[in-house]
């Protein structure tokens, strides 16, 4: 790996604070203290951090229903993101939105979305804003294998590529649309193939492997930059845990997701930084360290922050941008 250490370091980082987040995001759900539905990033952690890293603050992303990580590695502020899971007041939606809804324009996080598929369109609106006003900005939309057989997916496809859009869409394959398989559901076997039917680039990659994630990224994100207009890339990876936090996954056999943890992207990133002496025991523990303490300052911020008031329930819910006054 010919990067500086502190480079490769800050992906190990990244990967690490997704990973204590979600650990800590499961452990307050099943102690009741979260309400709503938590869909947790773990094992995914690579492809957020990877494709990412190559973004300006100014790039936009849309996310989904498992978009913790694509926040964190975006620079989402901890402490709100916490908040909002408790729904306090103190969270990116002011405690209204929850687990699937947080976004942040300020930083390019044009939102999380509860519908599959539904980050797509928003993305190539993006996109196209970005090709009316004449920036080099670009575009990643992140999605899940599912979304990719929704109308959403080659609806976006076909207008970004007609209209060289500067839109990434990163499918992100986690072998299961919620509690089916991938064979189950997608006819064939490789989605990034589906770019063909729509002129533009399409690759597939080791979605475990930050590295790789970042290299293919930076190529068209570098691409998309000059006008050369949209791609695909999935990145294949594994869900490790349920599709939300409970799920008694009835529908897969332990066995398998043993074999898949020792493929995880944390797990195999820092073997190889270990092997090339970029990483050493005390580090490693220190990162950890740091990133624990991190989240568990972020509960505490949660935990003293205000619930909503009763009479703002309806707050915040439409914008009235006509300049009449109703």
């Amino acid at each position: 790996m010919s990067y500086p250490k502190d480079f490769l370091l800050n992906l190990y980082k990244t990967m690490v604070r997704i990973r204590n987040f979600e650990i800590m995001a499961e452990k307050l759900f099943l102690e009741g203290e979260l309400p709503g539905f938590i869909h947790l990033y773990i094992g995914e952690e690579a492809i957020a951090t990877g494709v990412i890293a190559d973004l300006r603050k100014d790039d936009f992303i849309t996310s989904t229903h498992r978009g913790h990580g694509h926040m964190i590695a975006k620079g989402a502020n901890i402490n709100r993101m916490m908040a909002e899971l408790y729904g306090r007041t103190t969270g990116y939606c002011k405690g209204k939105g929850g687990s699937m809804h947080i976004a942040d324009f300020s930083i390019g996080v044009l939102g999380a979305n509860g519908v599959v598929g539904g980050g797509l369109p928003i993305a190539v609106g993006a996109g196209l804003g970005i090709k009316m006003k004449k920036t080099d900005q670009v575009v990643v939309a992140f999605f899940g294998d599912g979304a990719s057989n929704t109308g959403a997916f080659h609806e976006s496809l076909n207008f970004a590529s007609i209209y060289k859009l500067p839109v990434i869409f990163v499918v992100e394959n986690n072998k299961f649309a919620s509690t089916a398989t991938t064979k189950e559901t997608t006819s064939i076997e490789n989605i990034s193939d589906r770019a063909v039917g729509y002129g533009i680039p399409g690759i597939t990659i080791d979605g475990n492997d930050v590295i790789t994630i970042y290299e293919t990224a930076k190529e068209m994100i570098k691409r998309a930059r000059e006008d050369g207009g949209p791609s695909l890339i999935e990145a294949k990876t594994y869900r490790i845990k349920g599709h939300f936090v409970g799920d008694p996954e009835l529908y897969r056999d332990k066995k398998e997701v043993e074999e898949f943890w020792l493929n995880e992207p944390i797990r195999k990133f820092e073997k190889k930084l270990v092997e090339e002496k970029m990483l050493n025991e005390t580090e490693k523990r220190k990162i950890w360290e740091d990133a624990q303490k991190e989240i568990e300052e972020a509960v505490t911020f949660a935990k003293e922050s205000p619930v909503p008031n009763n009479e703002d329930a309806l707050t915040d819910l439409f914008v009235n941008d006509s300049g009449y006054d109703y």
